[in-house]
């Protein structure tokens, strides 16, 4: 891929896949979650990603009643912050944050409050000052609310914002919410973003004088 320049105005950044590799726990969650509701795991993990846990049971159980999959999400979501295992950075990650510091930037995740905030630690990342989480929205990815919410946090026009993400029902969610998406990692290129790049080490994000970003992509 020949060396890119994208200029925006502000950035914003997916968690799981896009800044944190928590597969691993996720895999053994999610399969754990399959396997008591006699689904095939493969087919699981490819909903799961991007997505609340309550959207992605309402996809893999339609007839189920919305109640119980929030019931079963809570309990998962307490699963998940409880364990931190293989919890780590996707490469590049930590210097990526650290480029961005003074620059409009905001997390826009499916996680909640104390699952984004535990899982930065684990991978001690800083937490941008500005955050959209499960809390923050009344419908997950790919709706757009999660980014749109972001962009007037930092009051900029969602056409001025590139957004970072890894699954396909993020990837969605920003081009709904008519923003330009950089794919980070082997899942994204399959759901067509308008860049990809294998993880943040090649990402390099500088103000320019005139007070937009300007993402360079090696």
């Amino acid at each position: 891929m020949p060396p890119t320049v994208l200029t925006a105005r502000a950035l914003l950044l997916d968690m799981d896949g896009t800044l944190v590799n928590s597969d691993a726990v996720v895999e053994r969650i999610w399969r754990r979650w399959a396997e008591r509701h006699g689904l095939d795991g493969d087919e699981v993990m490819t909903v799961v990603h991007g997505r609340q846990g309550h959207a992605s049971m309402a996809v893999l159980l339609p007839d189920r009643p919305v109640e119980q999959n929030l019931a079963d999400n809570a309990r998962m979501l307490a699963e998940e912050t409880a364990d931190m295992d293989g919890v780590v950075e996707i490469p590049g990650a930590s210097a990526f944050l650290r480029a961005l510091r003074g620059l409009p930037h905001a997390l826009v995740t499916s996680a909640d409050v104390p699952l984004s905030t535990a899982r930065m630690a684990a991978a001690g990342l800083d937490l941008p000052d500005v955050r959209i989480t499960a809390e923050s929205v009344g419908a997950s990815k790919p709706s757009p609310e999660g980014f749109l919410k972001g962009a007037a946090e930092l009051g900029v026009d969602p056409a001025d914002c590139l957004v970072f993400e890894d699954s396909g029902a993020g990837i969605a969610a920003g081009r709904s919410a008519g923003m330009r998406v950089v794919g980070v990692g082997p899942r994204a290129g399959k759901h067509n973003p308008d860049i990809t790049v294998p993880d943040l080490t090649q990402v390099r994000p500088e103000r320019t004088q005139n007070g937009t970003i300007q993402v360079h992509i090696n």
